[in-house]
């Protein structure tokens, strides 16, 4: 797959690029440039990442930074099979717990919420820092809400992370989840507020928070270009029929 001139390979995380030392040096810089391109297109282009990764894990299978690219990419494709299988050999490699609650996500895609669940109640979340912690508890939230167990989604949400008052990076996600399991159970006037709240942290739109407030509060949007048009209705013929 092509690779834009402006992509060199440096752009990379140190990390990774220490891992890549174990491979020649063209070789490692041809998997630097497709790993930059993964992270690149991983959000707008999920496809266009997963064919770099492929192309990534083609050239460099045992580097765990590749198994771990290629698991987000099949993730981000919902290839959930696939992309548990790459997380599962990037933890072999590692022995990182840090990939857990997104193995236990895909366990949620492939319909086991079960398994989910298990994984939430295992010894290996007591090792993920804290943004790994909201991050299985999410999870966990998700799996109950696929078992339609409202109740139980809304109390695993509940915790110190989402009662408090300072904002983190999971912040705004952590209170959205909240706000949306209110609403699904019908308490909306909570979920209201929990969706103002998410807003107020969601200081980089990593959430349709403020969207989901309007609905909540009855505003309507309307495309400007549509407006515009009907505004001015339909063409008029100038030459009133004649040639």
């Amino acid at each position: 797959m092509p690779i834009p001139e402006d992509v060199t390979g440096e752009e990379i995380d140190k990390d990774v690029r220490q891992e890549l030392q174990s491979l020649p040096k063209t070789l490692a810089e041809d998997v630097a440039k497709n790993l930059v391109m993964v992270a690149r297109l991983i959000d707008e282009d999920p496809e266009g990442a997963y064919g770099y990764s492929r192309v990534a894990l083609r050239l460099a299978s045992r580097v765990a930074a590749v198994r771990e690219a290629a698991g987000f990419a099949a993730y981000a494709n919902q290839k959930y099979s696939e992309a548990l299988a790459e997380f599962r050999a990037a933890r072999r490699m590692t022995g990182s717990v840090d990939l857990w609650p997104v193995m236990a996500d895909c366990e949620r895609g492939l319909g086991r919420p079960e398994k989910a669940l298990d994984m939430a109640g295992a010894p290996e979340v007591h090792k993920l820092d804290k943004a790994g912690q909201v991050e299985m508890r999410l999870v966990a939230a998700g799996a109950r809400r696929d078992m339609e167990q409202l109740d139980a989604a809304i109390v695993t949400l509940q915790s110190p992370e989402l009662a408090s008052n300072s904002v983190q990076p999971w912040t705004a996600r952590l209170r959205y989840a909240y706000a949306d399991a209110l609403l699904a159970a019908g308490r909306e006037s909570e979920a209201r507020e929990w969706f103002a709240k998410a807003v107020e942290a969601d200081r980089d739109g990593s959430t349709d928070a403020s969207d989901r407030l309007a609905e909540l509060d009855g505003v309507e949007f309307v495309d400007a270009l549509d407006e515009d048009a009907a505004e001015s209705g339909p063409a008029e013929d100038k030459d009133d029929g004649q040639d």
